[in-house]
């Protein structure tokens, strides 16, 4: 249940174990989409019984790190590991299975805290571009509120849904909650200094049953430190509940302990800035006094996610994307369905800007769109009789009145508008068009995930600033 648990050596031999650790040579990627490529995440490993059932990562050639809540009777009999896995079913040309020789939970493990196991294999492994261990964090890193970090595995993709067949591996994009932030989620008594969390405060994104014992990582100077183990969750991606992973970075000395030959690789990753979780409090969680913050043990906090405004859109139907099933999700190109509300604006048959499907009676051009060059048998096109500017001083907003009432499929949906709602630094968001120089021949529609910035010195009520990424500006001849 997702509501309790998802499923010494020389200095020479270190300084070779961290030109190994945390690379993954397939992975070229700054955000993914929802399908794992093979290679992407090489260090995550499927624990099998007659089927999967949780999760785990290689952190050296012959050690699997995971979490203890995967093996509730203590044994580890007739469980396999296997790694360089792609996909639960069908061809896995790159995989190897090794059994476990000794299981090794933490001596203090019980259902509120220190959630993690150490796997010991039947033979090392060679490792490739599919198999290659991860590094750890070593003790003191901290992980503020808003770090990008990423979560794979197997699990199901909403509560009481299996993943679908084959069964690819998913990876998911999450940003760090600070502890401060979690224990108001949570309650304050349920989320422990040895506990770290990730996941949009609005919900949508997340961990699962079956994802238990995986790895939660974070990208530093090109090498993947793993800043977690999936612990648990109430239920599965549910609003201002993010997941809960066993923060590894307390667990140096342990591990250490226990793996006394070709020790992982331990690395220092240090957020810069100021923590914003310093500044949550709320009943049970007080403010903390200037002066006295403990930066350690409260190194995370409010995630990237919009203010907890419950206001529900007018139109029922506003928001729904069908095709769009992603757990996260960017890749270079979209596929049909996947932004249904997104116009395309033309001008004597060539795409000038894009636009947005806001209500399903009356309002905004070519709408169902995939590719401009190309066939698109989704798309319905419809005439402008009205534009509308916005009379707000410094403003970039117009509306466009379409001549008839497009009709409404998976291809073609309007989407819900923010009613008023703030967007705190450090949002994921998401930006769609069709950029110059991309989407090759057919001007495929583009996807962007970005987060919500500071604007500064140009913040303005009526404005939003992102990170940077790249959209074609339309030249002002292409309007005239």
């Amino acid at each position: 249940d997702c509501g309790e648990s998802r499923h010494v050596v020389g200095l020479a031999k270190t300084i070779l174990f961290f030109a190994v650790c945390g690379k993954a040579n397939l992975n070229t990627r700054i955000v993914g989409g929802q399908d794992a490529p093979a290679g992407f995440w090489p260090w995550q490993v499927s624990l099998q019984g007659s089927s999967h059932f949780c999760g785990g990562s290689l952190i050296n050639n012959q050690w699997v790190l995971t979490a203890a809540h995967c093996f509730p009777s203590g044994s580890a009999s007739g469980v396999n590991v296997v790694l360089g896995l792609q996909s639960l079913q069908g061809s896995n040309p790159n995989s190897v299975s090794r059994t476990i020789t000794t299981l090794i939970v933490h001596p203090n493990y019980n259902s509120n805290d220190n959630d993690i196991a150490l796997l010991q294999l039947s033979s090392p492994v060679t490792f490739n571009n599919y198999i290659t261990p991860v590094c750890l964090p070593s003790t003191g890193s901290t992980f503020y509120s808003g770090v990008n970090t990423w979560v794979t595995g197997w699990g199901n993709i909403r509560s009481g849904v299996y993943l679908p067949a084959p069964q690819i591996l998913q990876e998911v994009q999450v940003p760090i909650v600070g502890n401060r932030q979690c224990k108001c989620s949570y309650g304050a008594s349920s989320i422990t200094d040895n506990m770290v969390c990730a996941g949009l405060l609005e919900g949508g994104k997340d961990s699962c049953q079956g994802d238990s014992g995986g790895p939660l990582v974070i990208k530093q100077n090109n090498l993947w430190i793993q800043a977690g183990v999936v612990s648990f969750g109430k239920d599965c991606a549910l609003p201002n509940f993010p997941g809960v992973y066993t923060r590894v970075s307390q667990y140096q000395t342990w591990i250490n302990t226990q793996i006394t030959s070709n020790q992982p690789g331990f690395m220092a990753f240090t957020s810069t800035g100021t923590d914003s979780d310093l500044s949550v409090s709320c009943p049970g969680v007080p403010a903390i006094v200037t002066g006295t913050a403990n930066t350690t043990t409260t190194t995370t906090t409010t995630t990237p996610t919009t203010a907890s405004t419950t206001t529900k859109p007018t139109a029922a139907v506003c928001g729904y994307a069908p095709q769009n099933s992603r757990l996260v999700g960017v890749s270079s190109v979209t596929n049909n369905g996947q932004w249904p509300w997104m116009a395309s604006l033309q001008k004597n048959g060539k795409h000038v800007c894009g636009g947005t499907l806001v209500s399903f009676n009356a309002w905004t051009v070519v709408l169902g769109r995939l590719k401009q060059n190309g066939s698109n048998p989704f798309e319905v096109s419809l005439n402008v009789t009205n534009i509308t500017l916005s009379n707000q001083t410094g403003s970039n907003v117009a509306v466009l009145q379409l001549s008839t009432q497009p009709p409404l499929n998976n291809y073609i949906q309007p989407i819900c508008l923010d009613n008023g709602r703030t967007f705190t630094v450090g949002t994921t968001c998401w930006a769609a068009g069709w950029s110059s120089g991309q989407g090759g021949d057919e001007q495929l529609l583009q996807e962007f995930q970005t987060s919500v910035l500071d604007c500064g010195a140009n913040s303005t009520s009526s404005s939003i600033c992102t990170e940077i990424f790249t959209l074609e500006q339309v030249n002002d001849e292409a309007l005239n």
